[in-house]
């Protein structure tokens, strides 16, 4: 067994790694290039009060966040996807070009992916399993 956990110690600390990579790229690539664009697609009602770039972070992120729970999960009517749905009914995500959208999958997948591989991370190391 203690080879199987040294593999998935291996696996998951890779994955973490490529995560963490994906989301770095993807947000510079969002917030230095795409970022004016994207919100001119997505038009967030947030975005009527001030511009992007007045609120703070967790605002911006939580924008960002709300445009990621649209194009994933465009149904649901649940929790933080269903508040997303209900801000963005307006917008239609097919009509959105895949160079506005790559960058916001790629920030909040690699953000959750990312967390789910640390935590599995962690375990295998707290086990004790990787002596």
């Amino acid at each position: 067994m203690n080879h199987y956990l040294s593999i998935a110690l291996v696996f998951s600390f890779s994955l973490f790694t490529t995560c963490a990579f994906v989301f770095f790229i993807s947000g510079a690539y969002l917030l230095l290039f795409k970022i004016n664009d994207v919100n001119k697609a997505f038009k967030h009602p947030y975005l009527s009060e001030q511009p992007f770039g007045k609120y703070p972070l967790g605002i911006r992120m939580a924008i960002l966040l709300d445009y990621f729970l649209h194009m994933m999960f465009p149904k649901s009517r649940i929790w933080l996807a269903g508040h997303a749905n209900l801000l963005l009914a307006h917008v239609d995500t097919k009509k959105i070009p895949w160079n506005l959208k790559w960058p916001i999958a790629g920030l909040w997948a690699g953000c959750f992916i990312g967390m789910l591989a640390m935590m599995v991370l962690w375990a295998i190391i707290l086990s004790g399993a990787a002596k």
